[in-house]
């Protein structure tokens, strides 16, 4: 904006002055001179305004910048997201000083319209946000899905049918085969947890939301119960048997069985961290295919000691339709919610720890975090905002 007549106000980027000399700044350069002052010269920051980095401090101006005699902070580019700029001190009422030096028909004006101007806040972001959401409902939905799948499958293959009773690698390949087949589909809507366990450790991990890993854990719970009792609905009664209820087997205690799911839960933790970290620059191959191997892996081991679990939601769908809650059925909680944690922690705190600030972990956790991902784009603007008013 060009300097005005003597009755209005000169605007620079950051400040507003009123006519009369300009200082000029420490770093070098000059302001707007009054209609006093000779020919109109357009207003331009100061060298120290424009070395000065954008996007830093609350607020949108340079901290150092030079104000002239009288002049008023104006902040008329507010940041975007949580670096909103607070409203500060606009509409204030000016330092003391000789009325002789303002002009009188330009002393109401500014000060009313000052007054007028409103902060210009950004949406807070709520729990009740996230929830009422499309997108939340459908990871909520792909959970649910999932899971009732995945026991599905995977309860299916350890049938036992007259003709050929299931081996140990039949169930152990079906487990893996499934889980990597419902991470490939449905990942990319809800993440793909489709596991009690995993979605309590990204809790732990700073990754979720509490309300969204209670509705997680709900729909896998829920969907884990739908699949066993679709399965249980489909299977002759020759063929059902006990529907591959976790069981504690060859005189194995329940302190040894929690050891045991604690470990299977803990790699297969750490395999699913790893390969879907988005900060991993190296190689990943196939996220999808590296859990359903380590799937595989547990149960190559686990069935012996438990029948493998490492999956809550899998050991609660078929103890409900079956009604059959053994007093070692607390072992197949235990376990893979401990084992899943510990691989929390040391993923997400110890070996690979995130650089997000206190504020930011609980804005995660309580679901009003929103990332800077467009800050550069908000950048430009802001810049070319500054501009146009300095012009």
């Amino acid at each position: 904006m060009r300097a005005t007549q003597a009755a209005g106000p000169v605007y620079t980027a950051a400040w507003v002055t009123w006519p009369g000399r300009v200082r000029r700044c420490a770093g070098g350069g000059s302001g707007a001179r009054g209609a006093g002052g000779g020919e109109r010269a357009p207003a331009r920051l100061a060298p120290c305004a424009l070395r000065w980095p954008l996007g830093t401090g609350a607020a949108p101006g340079p901290p150092a910048l030079c104000p002239p005699r009288g002049a008023r902070p104006l902040y008329s580019a507010p940041l975007p997201g949580p670096r909103q700029a607070a409203c500060h001190g606009v509409g204030a009422a000016p330092r003391a000083e000789p009325r002789s030096q303002r002009p009188a028909a330009a002393s109401a004006a500014p000060t009313a319209s000052l007054r007028r101007c409103r902060c210009h806040r950004a949406p807070k972001a709520t729990m009740k946000k996230e929830v009422c959401s499309v997108a939340f409902f459908k990871a909520v939905f792909a959970e649910f899905l999932a899971t009732l799948i995945f026991v599905f499958f995977g309860l299916g293959s350890a049938l036992k049918w007259p003709s050929a009773l299931p081996s140990i690698l039949q169930i152990s390949i079906a487990f893996g085969l499934a889980i990597g087949t419902l991470a490939q589909a449905l990942g990319p809507v809800s993440g793909g947890h489709i596991n009690p366990a995993i979605t309590l450790a990204l809790l732990v991990g700073n990754q979720i939301s509490l309300l969204r890993a209670i509705f997680y854990v709900a729909a896998q719970l829920v969907g884990a119960i739908a699949g066993a009792g679709i399965l249980y609905w489909l299977a002759p009664i020759n063929a059902r048997g006990n529907l591959a209820v976790n069981a504690l087997s060859n005189s194995t205690t329940p302190g040894k069985a929690t050891v045991v799911e604690l470990i299977l839960t803990f790699q297969l933790a750490l395999c699913i961290f790893s390969s879907t970290d988005s900060r991993r620059t190296s190689p990943v191959g196939s996220p999808a295919l590296s859990i359903g191997l380590s799937v595989t892996l547990g149960h190559l081991v686990g069935i012996y000691f438990t029948g493998c679990s490492m999956n809550p939601a899998r050991s609660f769908g078929p103890a409900v339709v079956m009604d059959r809650f053994s007093p070692s059925h607390w072992v197949f909680w235990v376990g893979p919610i401990v084992g899943a944690v510990l691989a929390a922690i040391l993923y997400f705190y110890l070996l690979f720890p995130s650089s997000l600030s206190l504020r930011d972990r609980v804005a995660v956790v309580k679901g009003t975090y929103e990332p800077d991902e467009d800050w550069e784009d908000h950048r430009e603007e802001r810049k070319k905002t500054i501009e146009l008013t300095a012009h």
